[in-house]
């Protein structure tokens, strides 16, 4: 893989980005067909106010989305009141089952509705990548599954750089666990140096890839560690957002970062409130699956999807849409995951 590259998977009721930097996946953008519009990160919308609440400092609106209502943080200078209509842009998706942060554009007028949907994934993968063209195809499908499953892994290892890499979010913080395994007949104190700059790098991509947020405690390798030197590699690690910010190294040779939420969590978009893969998710996968095989196979007439039969009739669906090759047959043999057939 070159430096940077960008795959943009089209699979029926789902699109992906995937970039990659220097051979690592570094973001994963999903949007799905089933996604309310108004939800989206950048998406315009004219809502109304239902409830202004002092003690959060902020009002609940209607967009014409369904509930939970978008939170609008409010300054003191800002006045707004119940039944009023107001513009306003997603800054943040939903995630804990949370409706979308807000922030105020101003007064609104007519009924609450979409104004303006946010950026589409091509359109990001153009922000993030410019003048990089997307790979599409099996090649984007095959990166979408790659991407998919370091995302959802709770850490890595690198072996290359002696770094055992844990990363995991629980409700208070994202918590990051450096550990590094010595080399005989070199300099400890330096490969800790590295494995600290290179845990740090690594961290950054997995939280981005991840989509998430909020506080991250890094337990970096050893103590005493010479505080501007992490404060350089964990700038250089997370980018010069503006919304981001970095605390000193403590006593426990513990880093403390602040990030801004911007989008719903990878593991939150795929999986349903048991912690399961959702019922969408396992349907549009077993169909990224079939346009794999169907982009590989181009001389068998048609290919088979067999799936559980709880499966079938969203991925029949949504399969029908690859062309006259693809068929779908539900299989109450099969409980977990799909298998594919010649004719």
């Amino acid at each position: 893989m070159s430096a940077l590259e960008t795959f943009l998977d089209e699979t029926p009721g789902e699109v992906r980005g995937m970039v990659v930097r220097g051979g690592r996946f570094e973001r994963l953008i999903i949007q799905r067909e089933s996604d309310p519009p108004q939800h989206r990160l950048g998406a315009r919308s004219v809502g109304r106010v239902t409830t202004v609440d002092a003690g959060l400092k902020g009002a609940f609106v209607d967009m014409a989305a369904g509930e939970p209502f978008g939170f609008l943080p409010l300054r003191k200078s800002d006045r707004v009141a119940v039944g009023d209509k107001v513009e306003v842009e997603v800054s943040a998706e939903p995630r804990e089952h949370k409706g979308v942060t807000l922030s105020l554009i101003g007064a609104g007028e007519g009924e609450a509705r979409l104004l303006r949907p946010g950026p589409t994934v091509a359109e990001t993968l153009t922000r993030l990548a410019p003048g990089v063209e997307p790979r599409a195809g099996a090649a984007a499908m095959r990166a979408s599954l790659e991407a998919e499953e370091e995302a959802m892994a709770p850490g890595a290892l690198f072996a290359h750089l002696g770094v055992r890499l844990m990363v995991e979010r629980t409700r208070a913080l994202v918590a990051v666990d450096i550990d590094h395994a010595p080399t005989p007949g070199r300099d400890g104190r330096r490969d800790k140096t590295r494995a600290n700059r290179e845990g740090l790098a690594q961290a950054a991509r997995l939280i981005r890839l991840k989509g998430w947020g909020g506080l991250v405690a890094v337990d970096l390798v050893g103590t005493g560690h010479d505080g501007a030197a992490i404060l350089a590699a964990a700038r250089a690690a997370f980018g010069d957002d503006p919304g981001v910010a970095f605390g000193p190294v403590n006593r426990f040779g513990v880093l403390m970062v602040s990030l801004p939420w911007r989008e719903t969590p990878i593991e939150e978009r795929l999986r349903g409130a048991d912690g399961r893969p959702s019922l969408e998710t396992r349907a549009v996968d077993a169909v990224r699956r079939l346009g794999v095989a169907l982009a590989d196979d181009t001389a068998t007439p048609y290919l088979t999807l067999r799936c559980p039969p709880a499966v079938a009739p969203m991925a029949g669906a949504l399969a029908a849409r690859l062309g006259p090759r693809a068929r779908v047959k539900a299989d109450p043999a099969l409980t977990g995951g799909v298998e594919i057939d010649e004719g």
